[in-house]
C-alpha cells in the first residue's frame, strides 16, 4: 500500500485510498471488483537528462513534475499493468504523455483518469491485452454513478486516445475503447457561479491592502475580471506581460492552444496591478512570475501561483467579504463577462475579448436572462 508522498512544494505526488469499502459491479454477467485505487495526481512526467530509477518494492504511479525547465516522470514508475505489459507499452505509454500531449493541464486531467482506470482494471486481475469494449463500457458505466457526466466524457476521452496511441505503436491488437459510447451531456446554460457586479464590488473592497497579499490577490481578481481571463493565463503572466501600448496598459495572456492574447487593460485593473507592481518592486523582473506566493513571513517568494493557491484565495476573500453565493476562480472570468453584457456590451465583443474559439461558449455566460425568470416566477400568487 502506497501512502501519501509530498514534494518540496506541498504537492501530492501519489495517494492511495485505502480502507475504502469493496464495491462489486456486475453486467451481463460480469462481476468486476471495485477495490482501494491508487489515482495518478498532479503533477505528473518526465523527460530531459533524469536517469529514471526502477523501484520494484512499491506499487507502481506515475508522477508528473512541470517545472519552468521542462517536463519530468519521476522514477518512471507506471500503473503495474503497463508495468506487466512490458517494455514496449511501459515507454509507449511514457512517450503518450511527453510526446502526444501537449498541453498541461490536458496532461494533468488524462494522468488521472487513465490512471484510475487502469488501477480498476488491474484491482479486477485483468490484464492489458484482456482489457475489451465491456470491459471499458463497464468502468464507464459504474463511473457514471459517481462523477457527472462531464468528467466521465473526459476519463473516456482519455482512455480511447491512449488506447490509440497503443494500437498505433503496436502494443495491443485494437482499440477496446472505440465502440465505446459515453453518457448524453448537452449545456445550454453555464453553471458556474457568477456574482452580481454588486458583489464583485464588494469582494474587491474588502481585501486588505495593507499587506503585499492583499495588493497581490486585489490585482490577480481585478485582471480576471476586467480582462475575462482564465486563471490558468493569469498566473502564467510574467512581469513583462504587463505592459505599455498606445499610451496604456496591456495584459498578455498565454491561453489554451498555446495561443497569445492581448488585452487592454481596464482602468481599475490597471489602477490595482500598478499598486501591486510597486509595491513587490518586481519591476526590473521581465520574466519573473507577475503573480507569486508569499512565504511564512508573508513575504514575496520567486515561485509562481498554482490555480489551486487562487482558489483557495478566492474562497477566502470572498468568506472574508461576507458573500454567501458559491465561488470559484471561474467565477470571476464568469462575472466580468455578465456585467459587461448587463451594460450593453455585445456577445461578439465579449467572444473577443474572452477569447472564445465560438460564440456559443460565450452565450454560456450570459444571465441576464435570470432576473426576468425570478420576476416571471414572483407573479405565482397561492
Amino acid at each position: 500500500m502506497l501512502s501519501q508522498r509530498h514534494g518540496d512544494d506541498g504537492n501530492c505526488l501519489a495517494h492511495t485510498a485505502a480502507h475504502e469499502s469493496p464495491m462489486s459491479f456486475s453486467m451481463l454477467g460480469i462481476r468486476i471488483q471495485k477495490l482501494p485505487q491508487n489515482v495518478l495526481f498532479a503533477p505528473a512526467l518526465f523527460w530531459h537528462s533524469r536517469r529514471m530509477e526502477d523501484e520494484t518494492n512499491e506499487r507502481s504511479i506515475v508522477a508528473i513534475e512541470h517545472t519552468d525547465s521542462g517536463v519530468f516522470v519521476s522514477n518512471a514508475r507506471v500503473p503495474r499493468i503497463i508495468e506487466m505489459a512490458g517494455a514496449r507499452a511501459r515507454l509507449r505509454f511514457l512517450e503518450y504523455f511527453t510526446a502526444d500531449i501537449r498541453n498541461k493541464g490536458t496532461r494533468e486531467a488524462y494522468a488521472r483518469a487513465i490512471g484510475r482506470f487502469l488501477d480498476w482494471c488491474d484491482a479486477s486481475g485483468c490484464r492489458l491485452e484482456e482489457i475489451r469494449p465491456i470491459v471499458v463500457s463497464s468502468y464507464i458505466e459504474l463511473l457514471t454513478t459517481r462523477v457527472q457526466a462531464p468528467t466521465t466524457k473526459m476519463h473516456l476521452a482519455a482512455i480511447r486516445k491512449m488506447f490509440d496511441y497503443l494500437v498505433i505503436g503496436q502494443v495491443i491488437p485494437m482499440n477496446p475503447a472505440a465502440s465505446v459510447r459515453g453518457p448524453k451531456h448537452v449545456v445550454k446554460k453555464g453553471k458556474t457561479p457568477v456574482l452580481s457586479s454588486g458583489e464583485a464590488r464588494q469582494l474587491l473592497d474588502a481585501i486588505d491592502v495593507a499587506s503585499i497579499s492583499g495588493l497581490r490577490d486585489r490585482a490577480l481578481i481585478g485582471v480576471m475580471v476586467y480582462s475575462f481571463a482564465r486563471v490558468s493565463a493569469v498566473i502564467g503572466m510574467n512581469v513583462e506581460d504587463y505592459f505599455a501600448q498606445r499610451r496604456r496598459m496591456w495584459f498578455r495572456l498565454r491561453e489554451k492552444g498555446g495561443k497569445h492574447h492581448d488585452v487592454p487593460a481596464h482602468h481599475k485593473a490597471e489602477e490595482y496591478v500598478d499598486a501591486y507592481v510597486a509595491a513587490a518592486e518586481i519591476r526590473d523582473q521581465p520574466l519573473g512570475p507577475l503573480f507569486r506566493t508569499v512565504d511564512c513571513r508573508r513575504q514575496l517568494t520567486n515561485r509562481r501561483m498554482l490555480r489551486g493557491d487562487v482558489l483557495r484565495m478566492v474562497k477566502r476573500r470572498a468568506r472574508g467579504a461576507g458573500i454567501q453565493s458559491r465561488v470559484c476562480s471561474h467565477t470571476m472570468r464568469a462575472t466580468g463577462i455578465t456585467s459587461y453584457l448587463e451594460n450593453g456590451g455585445s456577445v461578439e465583443h465579449a467572444k473577443n475579448i474572452a477569447n472564445h474559439e465560438s460564440i456559443r461558449t460565450t452565450k454560456l455566460y450570459d444571465r441576464r436572462s435570470d432576473e426576468p425568470t425570478l420576476e416571471e416566477i414572483e407573479r405565482i400568487h397561492i
